[in-house]
């Protein structure tokens, strides 16, 4: 494994390897505006949620790796201190990259993107129309990280009006994960987009205590077939099942063939045993599939 000391790499490689290993990030894509009135429309993808109550936001114009000059962005945010975090779906990933340009401090990134302005109800700063969801803030503090090459500048934004199209919403009213269509930032110019054929769901162990993987027998934890994700699935059970459970799994068909043609064989029964159950692993049954490698 390759080991970096990061006071020995230049800003220029810190950026490289973090912004690959770290992420996919979302975007931010922030439109602020000057004393004088300049709109200014910029992506941002050092950005996430930080707070739920208060709905705190975080952003961070950084100074250029380049030249360690600042950008709009943040001379604006600490003279008007308001903010519109525009949410970037796929339908505007071009246009979005085409706003990050270096443009003067008098164009207005939202005519040379072709984005259009919409009014905010409580803030300065335009919003974008084409985007799914707006979030009108008041910049509550900005946190200088120092004064060098690629230092970050933290906006915390709070979030005071929430704006979202009606189109991503499900039959309940709520965010649609599949329709939403965001897009995040990878290193170098790489994107990812959030599908519905790439996207999956995790259990959370919150609601109910998993006994853990180290309650897993031994085979089943040092299994040549079954993975880190498949163990981390069987520790998330509440409780073992008893030997009867286990006994009546006997009775699938799939089991049967296997246990009637490995006879005298525990090492190919052991990995095709581990093998069917990581099949209903994949398909989210986790109980057959903990009560096969249990046999």
């Amino acid at each position: 494994m390759l080991t970096l000391k990061t006071e020995e790499l230049s800003a220029v490689e810190l950026q490289h390897f973090l912004q690959y290993a770290i992420a996919p990030r979302p975007i931010c894509f922030a439109s602020t505006v000057g004393e004088a009135g300049n709109v200014n429309l910029s992506p941002f993808s050092f950005f996430n949620m930080f707070s739920t109550k208060p709905p705190i936001c975080v952003f961070s114009p950084s100074r250029r790796v380049r030249d360690n000059t600042t950008k709009h962005t943040l001379e604006n945010v600490l003279q008007v201190k308001e903010c519109v975090i525009n949410i970037v779906n796929y339908d505007m990933v071009q246009q979005m990259s085409l706003a990050s340009t270096e443009y003067g401090k008098d164009v207005n990134e939202f005519e040379k993107a072709g984005f259009t302005m919409l009014k905010s109800e409580t803030v300065a700063p335009p919003r974008v129309a084409e985007a799914p969801v707006q979030l009108e803030c008041v910049v509550n503090d900005v946190i200088s990280l120092g004064d060098v090459h690629g230092a970050g500048n933290l906006v915390l934004a709070e979030v005071k009006l929430i704006h979202i199209n009606e189109a991503i919403l499900d039959h309940d009213g709520k965010v649609d994960q599949q329709k939403i269509d965001l897009v995040a930032r990878l290193g170098g110019d790489w994107y990812c987009r959030v599908t519905s054929e790439n996207l999956f769901k995790v259990a959370k162990p919150l609601a109910r205590l998993g006994i853990g993987v180290d309650q897993l027998p031994k085979a089943v934890r040092l299994s040549k077939v079954l993975t880190g994700n498949d163990l981390g699935m069987l520790g998330n059970v509440e409780q073992l099942p008893s030997e009867d459970e286990v006994d009546l799994v006997m009775l699938n068909p799939e089991v049967k063939e296997i246990m009637d043609a490995t006879i005298g064989d525990p090492t190919n029964r052991e990995r095709e045993l581990h093998e069917l159950a990581k099949s209903f692993l994949q398909t989210g049954n986790v109980d057959i599939a903990l009560k096969i490698v249990l046999l």
